[in-house]
């Protein structure tokens, strides 16, 4: 039995490092409500891969809407201490994608609308990142097929991950948890899953908290 003090878990990390897998499995094992960020519906995505110079700054935008009314709609339920949310993103994500894809003029813009939107929303518990290296996150994403992402190469995949450990080195709002998975399989090994599960238990400062590195 694991006694779980968090009402509200974002799990993060890398595109193709498994967040909303272990997500799912975190909401099957421990009930509450999941979260998982509608990414598909972005019209965009496939236009940004095939053009990022074009659509950047049309990707970001809607996604950093997109996730201020997700997180906005569930965030009375946690506020009263009556729902356990586990989610596959957490907002500073858009901070952190933008600050890699958009250019500079764009990108003032972008974080004054950011921020006042960010301190409207609740802040999550902990963050937990699944760190994978960047040969292993383009094998998970070529093997998971999704044609319009087929076209992303291993440096833009290592820009990302750069930016968000340099973003959490900088911001203590939540502790952070990062676990190098590199070895870990957590979908087909149940050890390896209740590993990260039992690491739920713990109580984590105002942080970054490294693991298995």
């Amino acid at each position: 039995m694991y006694n779980i003090n968090y009402k509200y878990i974002a799990i993060e990390g890398c595109i193709g490092a498994g967040k909303t897998e272990l997500a799912q499995l975190l909401h099957q094992d421990l009930g509450g409500e999941i979260v998982l960020e509608h990414f598909s519906e972005n019209k965009f995505l496939p236009l940004f891969y095939q053009s990022p110079e074009n659509y950047a700054f049309h990707l970001e935008l809607q996604f950093l809407i997109d996730r201020y009314e997700q997180i906005l709609s569930f965030q009375k339920q946690i506020k009263k201490g009556n729902q356990f949310v586990i989610s596959d993103y957490f907002f500073d994500k858009s901070f952190i994608f933008s600050d890699n894809n958009l250019k500079d003029d764009e990108l003032e813009l972008y974080h004054r609308l950011f921020h006042f939107l960010h301190n409207t929303l609740q802040k999550p518990d902990l963050v937990v990142y699944l760190y994978k290296s960047a040969e292993h996150l383009l094998r998970n994403i070529r093997k998971r097929g999704r044609p319009y992402e087929q076209s992303i190469q291993q440096h833009y995949l290592e820009e990302i991950q750069t930016k968000y450990l340099d973003y959490f080195n900088e911001t203590a709002m939540h502790p952070i948890l990062i676990i190098n998975t590199e070895e870990l399989d957590f979908v087909e090994n149940k050890t390896d899953y209740n590993y990260i599960k039992s690491l739920l238990s713990n109580e984590y400062g105002k942080e970054k908290h490294l693991l298995n590195f």
